[in-house]
């Protein structure tokens, strides 16, 4: 199971990304952390600055060929960032479009959006997501976790770090690990 994690240089929710990363590795998954620019990348814990982490691939250096499924951490910041790259945007999109499983959580559907890849999809988010996912044309609900198969590719929601629990468990399950 070889399983990008796609993060902006800033504004990652540290536990989003740290314990989806832990999940794969302890099922023997590999693990890429993919972002916009090389260097490392921050996270924070909710506004506070959290950690740094190295970065394996640029967005624009990789594909999703590659990989066997995509993790999208959230943080406010995080995805609107990688929203407003075209790289980032395209590879989300590559994933879809390949049907291969993807996993987001909090606000990590605000990339979903500009991938255009959520329109008869039902998902949760963190809630203020609600109105910008039904004008995109998804279902939003209300849940611990959500798993979507009404498209090639089966989608894979959460609201909240306090949800990682049951997202981690739902999206190893869906990636085969």
């Amino acid at each position: 199971m070889r399983v990008a994690f796609l993060v902006a240089t800033e504004g990652i929710e540290q536990v989003e990304l740290t314990r989806p990363w832990q999940a794969v590795g302890d099922a023997g998954g590999e693990r890429t952390l993919v972002s916009t620019e090389p260097g490392t990348v921050r996270a924070f814990n909710h506004l506070d600055k959290g950690d740094t982490f190295p970065v394996d691939r640029t967005v624009s250096g990789t594909t999703a060929a590659e990989y066997d499924a995509l993790v999208l951490p959230g943080g406010v910041a995080n995805p609107d960032a990688l929203r407003t790259d075209a790289d980032a945007v395209a590879f989300v999109r590559a994933f879809f479009d390949a049907g291969k499983p993807v996993a987001a959580i909090c606000h990590a559907p605000w990339t979903l959006i500009e991938a255009d890849v959520v329109r008869g999809r039902t998902l949760t988010s963190w809630p203020s997501l609600r109105t910008d996912l039904r004008n995109a044309g998804a279902t939003w609900v209300d849940e611990q976790v959500k798993v979507c198969t009404s498209a090639p590719s089966t989608l894979i929601t959460s609201r909240k770090p306090d949800d990682l629990d049951a997202f981690c468990a739902a999206f190893l399950q869906a990636f085969g690990g």
